[in-house]
């Protein structure tokens, strides 16, 4: 086999030269870096050394690696989110409902914040049991006729009807629509995402279409959008104009206040009669291929986005 040649000698050569070197040409001997020359009884302390230092770190890192882990029941949740789920009240107000001592866990009256309830146990608000059920929120076109109620002592029709069989948990309406409005409805028992549309402060955005008993101005619609004074303060629409291809009596309007009939009661106060009223949206969510009287489960992409909305 040929080999290269460096300096007049063969790299086999130069490998037996270089081994020469490291063994310091005698058996049983070693060179170390800094030139000095051990013999094997040196060099298998050397090794005996290292190996027990390796034994050591070892069972260090061992005993490091083998701590306990602290344990966490991922079942266990705060007993303010239980009442939450529950559809009892918001995590803020359950907090309170804490402090005043209404709420026991297993027969013992519970005042702790961050008190955790483990599956199992009996939770008890002001004397009745209640569960922490699964979140359900459904969406209803409400037809006209059906007041937005739980119960009513009269035997009139309620929403209630319209969703019983939604879902298994009981719901409940975010806001109302008055008996003659239709329109959407949301029914949830999540009190936290509840409470989150219906306080002023996330004003939560709702457009109606609006039909009258007359036909309206251009100056009525800038009048809604200036603000009109009310019994209970000023109302003000965020937007006021005329339904593309409607009639004159038929106008839009989108604003974010939950007042009690808030829009009936505006145009009343320029002169206008509202003779029919329909919610076509509510916190971005649509009535689309929701065909009056139905409901539907929203999607989990709806929930995230009432959930992340200011």
């Amino acid at each position: 086999m040929n080999t290269r040649k460096t300096g007049g000698r063969s790299n086999d050569s130069k490998d037996k030269s270089f081994k020469g070197r490291r063994s310091g040409g005698k058996k049983g001997t070693s060179t170390s870096r800094n030139g000095r020359v051990k013999n094997d009884g040196e060099s298998k302390k050397g090794q005996k050394e290292i190996k027990s230092r390796s034994r050591y770190i070892d069972y260090k890192d061992k005993l490091k690696k083998g701590d306990p882990l602290p344990s966490f029941n991922d079942d266990a949740i705060r007993l303010n989110k239980y009442l939450s789920n529950a559809g009892v009240c918001s995590r803020r107000e359950a907090d309170v409902l804490i402090k005043t001592g209404v709420v026991s866990v297993n027969g013992i009256q519970v005042v702790e914040m961050g008190y955790k309830v483990k599956p199992g146990d009996v939770v008890k608000y002001d004397g009745e049991s209640i569960n922490a059920e699964k979140k359900r929120y459904v969406l209803l076109n409400k037809p006209k006729g059906f007041i937005t109620t739980m119960d009513d002592p009269f035997g009139r029709k309620t929403v209630m009807g319209l969703v019983k069989k939604a879902c298994k948990e009981r719901v409940y309406p975010v806001g109302r629509l008055d008996k003659e409005t239709t329109g959407l409805l949301l029914f949830t028992n999540d009190g936290d995402l509840a409470k989150k549309l219906t306080h002023p402060r996330h004003k939560s955005s709702k457009v109606y279409h609006v039909e009258l008993n007359k036909k309206v101005s251009r100056e009525d619609l800038q009048k809604l959008l200036t603000g009109i004074k009310l019994e209970d303060g000023t109302s003000f629409f965020d937007k006021a104009e005329f339904v593309k291809d409607g009639e004159p009596k038929e106008v839009g309007v989108e604003l974010h206040s939950g007042k009690n009939r808030i829009v009936r009661r505006t145009f009343e106060a320029i002169g206008l009669i509202v003779t029919k009223l329909d919610r076509v949206t509510f916190a971005g969510l649509t009535k689309k291929d929701l065909p009056r009287g139905m409901y539907r489960h929203l999607t989990e992409k709806e929930v995230a986005f009432l959930k992340m909305t200011k």
